[in-house]
């Protein structure tokens, strides 16, 4: 986006972004950079991930 003027007007009407909206489209950005087969990897080592971390927080409290 070189266009300034376009970049102001979207600035004007949406207020910056949040870190976490610029981090997030970083991310997306490198994702699909990545190949099909990489991306498959990284969904399912997430997914494992965070169903580790949901059985830990499920145990019952005492």
């Amino acid at each position: 986006m070189k266009n300034q003027t376009f970049i102001a007007e979207l600035h004007t009407k949406l207020g910056a972004p949040s870190s976490e909206a610029v981090e997030s489209l970083r991310l997306l950005k490198a994702f699909l950079k990545m190949a099909p087969g990489q991306r498959i990897e990284l969904i399912e080592m997430i997914e494992r991930l965070t169903s580790e971390s949901h059985a830990e927080t499920d145990l019952p409290l005492s």
